[in-house]
C-alpha cells in the first residue's frame, strides 16, 4: 500500500490534477500550512493549544520540503494536488505547484525567482478527518459524504480558539451525518484516531456551536442527512486556514479544503506506530485504555444534544446511583428506579451555565416552621460543586420561609459549607405568563434566564391539583406554585429538568407516576402529575443531591467529557483547579454541619418529626455518614475533612 500511496504523490508531481484526495488507504493524510519562520513558534504554540482541530504531525526545518518522519520520496511543493496562496490575510489564488513560486519582486518587467525563498519558510503537517473514514466504513458506518460524491462540510463556528501570539480565530468543523444507533461505534472509533481529530467534540443541534444553516458551509459540500441520522461534529483542520486568514501574514501557502498530503504512515488506530508528534496531541484523547474509551448519551431532544463520558466514568457514576437506592427506610422506592437517570442528569448539569435548584417539603403542617431535614443538605451539596464549576445558582423557595432560608444559607456561607452566598428568591402565580417571564429574559422564550431546573425533596403536586405528604395529608396551603415552573420549561427549548425523591409524591417524579400509583403507599392519591426530564430516585432525597455533586466532579475530571465540553480546545486542567472540585464535594463534616445549622432553626427529621440529628427518621451517624463516605470511596476524591 506505501507503494501505492508513494505512486499517488508521484502522479500528483508529474501529472498535475485538482482532485479531493479522501480514500480508503488505511495512510493518515494531513493537512499543510506553509508560514514564514518568524510565526512558526506562534503557529506550534497555537497548535498545542488547540489540539482537537490542529494535531501536529510534523513541524519541517526552514527551508525543508521533505518530511522524512511522514513520507519517503516527498516534496512539500508539488505532491498536493491544489494548494491556496494568502497575502496579507487574504487568498488570493489557488495553484497546483509551489515548485516555481517566485517573489513579488521585480527586475524591470520581470519577475525574479528568490532562491532564498524557501529558507524562510516552515511547513506544518497536521492529521486530517479523512483518516477516519475507512475506519468507519469498515464498520458499517455509512460515510455519507462519500456516499454522495461530495467533499465533506465544513463550517466555521462561533467557539474560539485558544490565541497563541499572532494566532486568533474561531473553530472549523467538519460535520458528518450518523445515524443515532451507531454513534458509539463512531465515538470509539474516531476516540481511537486521536492524529486525525479524535473524537467528536459535539453531537446535535448545530445551534450550539454557533452554525445556523448546514444547508450552507463555509468550506466543502452540502452533505445531506438522511432519515434517523445526527449530525456530528469534529474540529477540523480548516482551523489553521482561518488562522492564516486573522493573522495576515504576508505571504502564506496551505492545502486546498479537501486536497491532503498523503503520507506513508499507518492510521493511529490500526498501529501503534506513530510518527514524532508535538506535544499538543492531547495525551488523554490517545490513551487506548479501553476504560477511557467514551460512550454517548441523549441530553435533550428540544434541542438536540448528546453528550459523552468515559466508560470508567460511567461505571462509576452507576455505582453512586447504586449506593443511593438503598432504602434502610424500608419504603420501597426501589420500585421507582430508572437506570442511569443520574448520569442523564449530571451531564446535562455539566454542560448548563445557570441552574436553578428547589427544595422544601412542609410535612410537619403542625409546626413552625414545618420543613423537614431532608432537601435542604443535599440543595447546598449540589450547589457548592455547581459553584466551583463556573456555574450561576439560584435557590427559589416559598415565600413563607424566605427570610429563613436565607439566614440557613448565610450560615452555611460562615461555616464554609457552601463556596460563597447565592441568591434566594421566590416565585409566585400572578398570571398565566408568570413562569414564562420568572424562566426567560422578557418572557422571551429563545431567552431562558436557567438552563436547568433541579428539584430535590420539593413537594409535588398531584392529579387533583392538591399536595400531599406520605401520610395522605393535603398541605397545599403551604405550598407556593413552583410546580408551574417545571411545566413551563417542558415548552421552552434549552431548559432541562431534574426531579430527586424518594417517595413518589416530589416534584419531578411524574415521570415515575405510574410505578408509583401502582407500587407505594397512597400512591393514587400522592403522586406527583409534574414530570421532569430525569427523575433521580433515591433512599433519601439528600443522597441523591450528594449523588449529584460526585457525578459532576467525575464527569470534569473525565479526560473524554472534559475534552468534549472545551470542544478540544485548552484541555489542560490547572491542578489548582482540580483541587478546589475535590474540596467542594459534600464530605460527612459539611454535612453534619449543615444538619446542626437546620436544627438550630427548628427544622425536623421527615418521619419522625423530632428534633435532632436525623434525616426521615435515619440518624446522621452512622446511617447517613456511613452513605456520605462510601460515595466518596466510590468517587475516589479525597477532600480535607475540614474543608
Amino acid at each position: 500500500m506505501q507503494t501505492a500511496i508513494r505512486a499517488a504523490r508521484h502522479s500528483l508531481r508529474y501529472f498535475r490534477s485538482v482532485s479531493n484526495t479522501a480514500m480508503d488507504s488505511g495512510y493518515q493524510q494531513a493537512n499543510v500550512v506553509i508560514l514564514p519562520k518568524h510565526l512558526a513558534d506562534d503557529f506550534e504554540d497555537f497548535c498545542q493549544k488547540n489540539p482537537a482541530p490542529l494535531p501536529l504531525l510534523y513541524r519541517s526545518q526552514p527551508g525543508e520540503t521533505s518530511c522524512p518522519p511522514l513520507a519517503k520520496d516527498a516534496d512539500i511543493r508539488s505532491d498536493i494536488s491544489q494548494y491556496c496562496v494568502y497575502e496579507e490575510g487574504r487568498m488570493v489564488k489557488t495553484v497546483s505547484n509551489l515548485q516555481s513560486y517566485v517573489s513579488q519582486q521585480r527586475t524591470g518587467s520581470e519577475q525574479q525567482v528568490d532562491p532564498g525563498f524557501w529558507s524562510n519558510m516552515v511547513c506544518f503537517y497536521q492529521g486530517c478527518s479523512f483518516g477516519f473514514e475507512g475506519r468507519l466504513n469498515e464498520a458499517g458506518v455509512p460515510v455519507r459524504n462519500v456516499e454522495q460524491g461530495k467533499n465533506v462540510s465544513m463550517y466555521r463556528t462561533a467557539v474560539p480558539c485558544v490565541p497563541a501570539g499572532a494566532f486568533s480565530c474561531p473553530l472549523v468543523v467538519t460535520m458528518r451525518p450518523i445515524p443515532a444507533a451507531m454513534l458509539d461505534a463512531v465515538v470509539e472509533i474516531t476516540h481511537l484516531n486521536p492524529l486525525a481529530h479524535g473524537a467528536p467534540i459535539h453531537i446535535g443541534d448545530p445551534a450550539f456551536l454557533g452554525i445556523q444553516d448546514l444547508s450552507s458551509p463555509s468550506y466543502g459540500d452540502e452533505v445531506e442527512l438522511q432519515t434517523g441520522d445526527v449530525p456530528v461534529f469534529w474540529a477540523c483542520g480548516v482551523t489553521a486556514i482561518e488562522a492564516i486568514l486573522s493573522s495576515k501574514p504576508p505571504l502564506a501557502f496551505s492545502h486546498s479544503p479537501g486536497c491532503m498530503f498523503l503520507t506513508d504512515v499507518p492510521d493511529s488506530s490500526t498501529s501503534t506506530t506513530k510518527p514524532s508528534v508535538s506535544d499538543g496531541v492531547d495525551s488523554a484523547a490517545s490513551d487506548q485504555d479501553p476504560e477511557m474509551i467514551p460512550l454517548s448519551f441523549l441530553v435533550s431532544h428540544n434541542p438536540l444534544m448528546y453528550s459523552v463520558a468515559s466508560k470508567r466514568a460511567v461505571a462509576i457514576i452507576r455505582k453512586l446511583e447504586k449506593i443511593i437506592g438503598e432504602d434502610p427506610g424500608q419504603r420501597g422506592i426501589e420500585a421507582l428506579f430508572v437506570q442511569d437517570e443520574l448520569l442523564r442528569s449530571c451531564l446535562a448539569l455539566s454542560h448548563a451555565s445557570s441552574v436553578a435548584i428547589t427544595t422544601g417539603f412542609p410535612t410537619h403542617f403542625m409546626h413552625s416552621p414545618p420543613d423537614e431535614t431532608d432537601g435542604p443538605p443535599g440543595a447546598i451539596a449540589m450547589a457548592t460543586m455547581l459553584l466551583s464549576l463556573g456555574k450561576e445558582v439560584t435557590l427559589v423557595m416559598d415565600k413563607r420561609d424566605l427570610e429563613m432560608n436565607r439566614a440557613i444559607v448565610d450560615e452555611a456561607v460562615r461555616k464554609g459549607v457552601l463556596k460563597s452566598t447565592i441568591p434566594v428568591v421566590t416565585f409566585e402565580d400572578s398570571g398565566p405568563d408568570s413562569a414564562l417571564h420568572f424562566l426567560c429574559h422578557n418572557g422571551d422564550p429563545s431567552k431562558p434566564r436557567y438552563d436547568h431546573l433541579v428539584a430535590i425533596e420539593r413537594t409535588g403536586r398531584a392529579s387533583d391539583g392538591n399536595y400531599y405528604n406520605m401520610r395522605g395529608i393535603n398541605i397545599k396551603h403551604l405550598v407556593d406554585p413552583i410546580d408551574d415552573l417545571f411545566i413551563a420549561a417542558k415548552k421552552i427549548p434549552g431548559i432541562i429538568t431534574t426531579g430527586i425523591g424518594d417517595g413518589g409524591n416530589e416534584l419531578g417524579m411524574g415521570k415515575v407516576r405510574e410505578k408509583v400509583v401502582d407500587l407505594m403507599p397512597k400512591g393514587s392519591l400522592i403522586a406527583c402529575d409534574v414530570p421532569a426530564d430525569f427523575a433521580i430516585t433515591a433512599g433519601v432525597s439528600n443522597w441523591g443531591g450528594y449523588a449529584v455533586a460526585c457525578g459532576l466532579y467525575l464527569l470534569h475530571t473525565c479526560p473524554s467529557h472534559h475534552r468534549y465540553l472545551k470542544k478540544g480546545l485548552g484541555l489542560t486542567t490547572p491542578e489548582h483547579q482540580l483541587q478546589d472540585w475535590a474540596a467542594n464535594l459534600p464530605t460527612v463534616d459539611k454535612e453534619e454541619s449543615i444538619l446542626s445549622t437546620l436544627m438550630s432553626f427548628g427544622i425536623r427529621s421527615g418521619k419522625t418529626g423530632n428534633l435532632a440529628m436525623e434525616v426521615d427518621g435515619l440518624t446522621f451517624h452512622p446511617t447517613h455518614s456511613d452513605i456520605i463516605t462510601r460515595l466518596l470511596d466510590v468517587t475516589g476524591a479525597s477532600p480535607p475533612t475540614n474543608a
